[in-house]
């Protein structure tokens, strides 16, 4: 089983000024194991087909993960960003689906 350290994307919906709300990323380090590496190529409507990940990302939990777990956007995997599409809560860890890249 390979290792996992990298970088995950919390977002929180801040109030700049009255009636103007951004969003703002927080990352945090974490590590953990890479249970499943799947990669998928769809053909698009451009000149480049889209890239898909199906990986499984167990990271071991933290206070703030457990409380934020609902804000996780992406995960810093080889170089680039990819979505969090599902978390699975296995406590003391966290199951971590990844999906396309992140263009936030």
């Amino acid at each position: 089983m390979a290792k996992f350290y990298g970088l995950i994307g919390f977002s929180k919906m801040t109030q700049t000024a009255p009636g103007v709300w951004n969003e703002v990323i927080t990352e945090k380090p974490y590590s953990g194991d890479l249970l499943r590496n799947n990669r998928k190529t769809q053909e698009a409507q451009q000149v480049n087909d889209n890239i898909t990940i199906s990986n499984d990302i167990s990271i071991i939990s933290d206070a703030f993960a457990a409380a934020n777990f609902q804000e996780m956007k992406y995960v810093t995997f080889m170089g680039a960003r990819w979505k969090v599409t599902n978390v699975d809560i296995k406590y003391p860890r966290m199951v971590l689906t990844m999906g396309g890249a992140y263009n936030g």
